[in-house]
């Protein structure tokens, strides 16, 4: 899998925390990766699960 992405990091972030990044990545959904890692391993979610994974953070139910 190619890591190709053009990724935006959390308005939460900041240099001294960890954060995840996120690309959209058409046609698969999104791209997930860790901001200390830019060149490492990523995860890609469909649309839908995304969704409901941001439903259930903003819920605060995870």
């Amino acid at each position: 899998m190619t890591n190709t992405y053009i990724y935006r990091k959390s308005s939460y972030s900041d240099a001294e925390h960890e954060c995840v990044e996120i690309a959209l990545a058409l046609p698969v959904g999104v791209a997930i990766r860790d901001s200390k890692y830019p060149t490492g391993p990523f995860i890609q979610l469909s649309l839908a699960s995304w969704e409901a994974f941001h439903r259930a953070l903003t819920r605060e139910e995870l």
